[in-house]
């Protein structure tokens, strides 16, 4: 039951807009760097780098992400991930205009803006919650509207991106970005919400924390299998984004329809995410996941041929849908397989092992476009994301995607009164939802 008192919707309007702007950002400077090098050094393996440079960061700083919201506070975390972003990208033009940029401050200045981003993606998740609750939505509603956010912002990001490098060029496009990131430092701000700073009960430490998470995750088969078959696939597709794509629509000197590739996919993950609630209740969560793996493998062998440019966008978009239901499904996993206390450091840990091969394979696909070409370097890496799906699909571990809920979330703020939790858990978590399929939720 939702609790009594005033209906507020401003507190959860504000996290949305301040997570649409914020991946926004995130979006276009997915397009505007590997851009800006390009352009400036004619070199995919220079762009290889820079990219690897911000996915470090991310494996870094996301491992101990969920430790680091507990012990500063949802609030304050967030205002800080989105002020450190808006600074490290207003940097790079600031810097080119007074003593001009060379490719060590690009990487420097990418990694600062990318070390705080799995905490503040990670706070405004936190504070989703006590927003729905003060707003009187469902659990269940709000975080369908902010994966939708979410995905609307990489949608809108990457073609914001594209249309602004060729309108302004790549410098001025950063300024933009920049000012967008200072807009959501100050929706955030405005947020008024209990249990906005840290829980009741922190974590010991910071290592302490990310221990127990990785303790965890590790011991829980299926939330390990999950872990691991998303680092691989990570690995293998975050380079089409980063150096792939951007090197061959550079060479044919077409930014905005980079944009509209990534645009696509974004499409795509968007529908496919808010379809998959309703294939759920037709068909099982692991087939589910198993088709979503497989399409998807097969969609990006078609893309990596490069065929005209219609054929990628249909390409594109197929991947996006395909995948789409991927990341509901590893949500869904880590919400019914972690107590409460432990969500937080689960989500930290899960997101780390996402970006833990990004590193490794944005530094090879430099160096394999320039040894192979562009065309066979993309089927190399995309015919390796299909064997990988192939290989994951049989997995009986996946079984235990269908299995009855381990851990349904407890009763929110516990007997504080303090709003932490996902509400209302008579209505969302009801028996019904999670019967055998047909008729899973």
């Amino acid at each position: 039951m939702i609790r009594s008192g005033p209906r507020r919707r401003t507190p959860l309007l504000l996290v949305e807009a301040a997570t649409l702007l914020s991946g926004i950002g995130n979006g276009v400077a997915t397009v505007a760097l590997p851009w800006l090098v390009l352009e400036r050094t004619g070199s995919a393996t220079a762009a290889g780098v820079v990219a690897a440079a911000t996915a470090l960061p991310l494996l870094l700083s996301s491992l101990v992400s969920g430790t680091v919201v507990d012990l500063l506070g949802r609030r304050r975390t967030a205002l800080a991930s989105d002020a450190l972003s808006a600074v490290s990208v207003a940097a790079i033009p600031a810097l080119d205009a007074l003593v001009g940029l060379n490719l060590g401050w690009i990487v420097a200045l990418a990694a600062l803006g990318a070390v705080f981003d799995p905490a503040g993606l990670t706070a405004r998740e936190t504070l989703l919650p006590a927003a729905a609750q003060v707003a009187r939505w469902r659990i269940e509603r709000a975080n369908g509207i902010h994966e939708a956010v979410w995905g609307l912002a990489f949608l809108i990001g990457p073609g914001v991106g594209g249309v602004l490098i060729a309108a302004i060029g790549p410098g001025p496009t950063l300024w933009v970005t920049a000012a967008g990131f200072a807009l959501a430092v100050a929706l955030i701000a405005a947020v008024r919400l209990p249990g906005a700073g840290r829980p009741e009960r922190p974590p010991a430490g910071l290592w302490a924390g990310t221990v127990e998470g990785l303790r965890f995750v590790w011991r829980d088969r299926l939330l390990r299998t999950i872990a691991l078959i998303t680092m691989v696939l990570v690995a293998l597709y975050l380079p089409v984004e980063g150096v792939l794509l951007p090197a061959w629509f550079v060479a044919q000197g077409e930014p905005a329809r980079l944009g509209a590739i990534l645009m696509a996919m974004s499409a795509g993950a968007v529908v496919g995410a808010l379809a998959s609630g309703t294939a759920g209740r037709r068909i099982r969560r692991r087939t589910l996941m198993v088709i979503a793996l497989v399409v998807t493998g097969v969609a990006l062998v078609g893309l990596a041929t490069l065929p005209p440019y219609p054929a990628m966008l249909g390409f594109a978009a197929v991947i996006g849908l395909a995948y789409g239901p991927v990341n509901p499904l590893a949500n869904y996993a880590m919400q019914t397989r972690t107590p409460e206390r432990l969500r937080g450091r689960v989500v930290g840990v899960m997101t780390s092992f996402t970006y833990a091969a990004g590193p490794a394979g944005y530094l090879a696909a430099g160096p394999l476009v320039e040894w192979l070409g562009l065309r066979p370097a993309f089927l190399l890496l995309a015919g390796a994301l299909l064997v990988a799906a192939l290989v994951a699909a049989p997995l009986p571990v996946l079984r235990a995607l269908d299995e009855p809920p381990r851990h349904p979330p407890a009763p929110a703020g516990g007997t504080s009164g303090r709003v932490e939790g996902p509400l209302p858990l008579g209505e969302q978590w009801a028996p019904s939802a999670h019967r055998d399929p047909p008729g899973q939720g």
